[in-house]
């Protein structure tokens, strides 16, 4: 097949007829059709780049495709998110003021303005108080009915009316959620901790294994238990080493130097333990496909830390320590 001219080829060594009999896809010239029309793409939905699949057999990554009335929403979201509590409460202020004064306007347009009792406000500056009072009492959803408006002020209430109750809910819910923003960050920074003691915990468990192991097989013990032992204690280690990978990674969290040396120098001793032990199996033990794949990931992961690696700039201490755990990673086959 490879000579004439394909490249994507699959050795299937039980034959075409296992293959069928299985209900795998086939198809044939004969039964070959014409695709189908495309559909109209929906307008209110934008595409993202198509997906592809690489050599290796990775689905290549793109941006999901989003709604643009989503994507308005959230952006709103993020701008009222971004303006602090005196910035929207200046800005229902100023939409207070804004609207008082189109109040005025009408007042001097004639037929457009306010009425209180039964005769339109001047446009002089007893009016345009009058019309700010209206535009306080209308902002704040009060109402006492002793100004009305009339014409193109009613549209100008309306509107009013509804920026004003959304502005102001945005201070009020600033205010509720300052507090619990600060709850959040204390339970996060609690929790953080918590996840660092317990990835030096489980380096500790994943170091005693591996020498636990090492004896075994100084003494000849039997090769499925030491496999079984081998598979927990390298699927444990590759979890926190991927945790401790994407410490490295993250822009936004900060850790003490001592704290993540201290996890970088046990990761470094846990491969040394581990290339040593590799290197102590007999030629006869039987790795299991588990085991094989987890410590492909691991010597993957292990690749990607090291001093010129990592996207951010760390101490001579800690860069000493990655490029150690680069350089031990090469040993683990």
């Amino acid at each position: 097949m490879r000579k004439l001219g394909y490249s994507k080829v699959r050795d299937y060594r039980a034959g075409l007829a296992d293959w069928v009999e299985a209900n795998e896809p086939t198809e044939r010239v004969a039964d070959t059709a014409p695709p189908p029309p495309e559909a109209e793409p929906d307008p209110a939905v934008v595409a993202g780049p198509p997906l592809a699949v690489s050599q290796e057999g990775i689905l290549g990554r793109g941006p999901a495709r989003v709604s643009r009335m989503r994507r308005l929403d959230k952006s709103v979201l993020d701008l009222v998110q971004q303006r602090s509590t005196l910035q929207l409460f200046m800005l229902w202020i100023g939409a207070i003021l804004l609207s008082g004064l189109a109040y005025w306007l009408g007042a001097l347009a004639g037929d457009h303005g306010l009425i209180e009792a039964g005769r339109p406000l001047g446009a002089d500056l007893n009016g345009f108080g009058s019309a700010l009072y209206f535009s306080f009492v209308t902002a704040t959803s009060i109402g006492y009915g002793d100004i009305v408006p009339v014409g193109i002020a009613r549209v100008i209430a309306i509107a009013e009316a509804i920026a004003a109750l959304l502005i102001f809910g945005a201070v009020v819910a600033k205010f509720v959620s300052h507090r619990q923003e600060d709850l959040v960050s204390e339970i996060h920074r609690i929790t953080f901790d918590e996840r660092l003691d317990r990835i030096e915990t489980n380096l500790h468990m994943v170091i005693s294994e591996l020498l636990s192991i090492a004896a075994m097989c100084e003494n000849k013990a039997p090769l499925n238990r030491m496999s079984t032992r081998l598979d927990s204690a390298v699927l444990l280690f590759v979890g926190e080493l991927r945790t401790t990978r994407d410490l490295l990674y993250q822009p936004r969290l900060v850790v003490e130097e001592g704290v993540l040396a201290a996890i970088l120098a046990s990761l470094a001793s846990a491969l040394n333990v581990l290339a040593d032990l590799l290197a102590c199996l007999p030629p006869d033990f039987p790795r299991s496909q588990p085991l094989t794949i987890t410590l492909d990931l691991l010597t993957d992961l292990a690749k990607e830390i090291c001093g010129e690696c990592v996207p951010h700039a760390y101490t001579p201490r800690l860069v000493f320590w990655m490029d150690r755990i680069q350089a031990t990673a090469q040993r683990i086959k």
